[in-house]
């Protein structure tokens, strides 16, 4: 039960090259901006509904959405689901035009922040209701098994949703029937405003996989290098046909729940601290610079990524909006 964990234990972080880290770092400076720049559109009222932004835990999706093989994985997630599809490579303009609910969006703008889907990348939502993705991710599990296809599901959730009922059968039907999925809490610490330790009794996440024999790993959330070598070995586990994995990656979102949470259940000095010494991107930029990469040629790339964000919300913006016929489309699998 504990033999991924000790292989993580004896070499905590991967080996990554020159051009893997910087490509890590892009990524993660890119969900970074893109979020920053949601959340201003959402201030100027252009994105309605919920946003929940992903700001602080961008290594978590860097590090695991680049060791999985596009061509067979799948992916689903929750409603904090920006980071993801971003991790994927998807488009900044189509993620965008979502949010601001414009017909170029990658759901027809019918989605929103919390609702977005892509077959083509294997990326399955996008869920509102708290935990019903791991179910779902139990039944994208069971099609790679049943389908032979070599692929495995990647089925995130919260510290909040770990305590869902729906979570712990869905690992008991993985366990019982070697399902390949790996199970991902993102645990950010409070959930939509609790704290982990008012809420959860066994406050240790990875753990919760013990009643079904499902080994766990207990991952930095904050480093991308440590989030990449848990998830090689969390991956081969699963490919080798060793059934599932329980993996919790401790971050911390920076802003609130949603862009409705004053986030008053934490002080800003705890946020700052984080800020300050725990940031994933300064840790990479830290390790870049280790490795000789100058100041100035991350300065252009931030200033790079920066006017591609600025492109995509003017992408969003002067998209149009769907036409009222499009509320009677994708409601069925097929026409009647």
């Amino acid at each position: 039960m504990r033999s991924l964990q000790e292989t993580l234990e004896k070499d905590r972080r991967f080996k990554a090259s020159e051009e893997q880290l910087m490509h890590f770092y892009e990524q993660m400076l890119l969900i970074r901006r893109f979020e920053e720049k949601a959340g201003q559109l959402y201030g100027l009222g252009l994105i309605g509904g919920f946003c929940h932004l992903y700001i602080g835990q961008e290594a978590v999706a860097i590090g695991l959405q680049s060791a999985l093989d596009n061509d067979r994985d799948s992916v689903i997630t929750g409603y904090r689901d920006h980071g993801h599809m971003l991790a994927y490579g998807i488009d900044p303009n189509i993620i965008m035009a979502e949010l601001t609910g414009r017909a170029a969006g990658i759901s027809k703008g019918k989605g929103g922040s919390m609702h977005m889907f892509s077959t083509e990348h294997k990326f399955y939502g996008g869920h509102g209701i708290v935990g019903a993705q791991v179910a779902l991710g139990g039944g994208l599990a069971l099609a790679h098994q049943y389908n032979d296809d070599g692929g495995l599901c990647l089925a995130y959730f919260g510290d909040g949703a770990a305590n869902q009922g729906q979570v712990y059968e869905t690992m008991n039907m993985a366990a019982l029937w070697n399902l390949p999925i790996v199970f991902v809490v993102e645990n950010n610490q409070y959930a939509m405003g609790t704290s982990v330790k008012r809420s959860s009794a066994e406050t240790e996440f990875y753990r919760r996989g013990t009643a079904f024999r499902i080994p766990g790993m207990d991952v930095n959330g904050m480093d991308v290098l440590e989030v990449r070598q848990a998830a090689e070995i969390a991956f081969k586990h699963v490919r080798e046909g060793n059934g599932p994995v329980l993996m919790e990656c401790n971050t911390y979102r920076y802003r609130g729940h949603s862009m409705s949470d004053p986030a008053k259940y934490r002080t800003r000095e705890e946020v700052q601290g984080q800020r300050e010494k725990n940031d994933p991107i300064e840790r990479a930029k830290k390790d870049l610079a280790d490795a000789g990469i100058e100041e100035d040629k991350l300065k252009e790339i931030d200033k790079e990524i920066r006017a591609r964000i600025a492109e995509a919300a003017d992408f969003a913006e002067s998209s149009p909006e769907p036409e009222p016929a499009e509320l009677y489309t994708d409601v069925l699998v097929e026409e009647y």
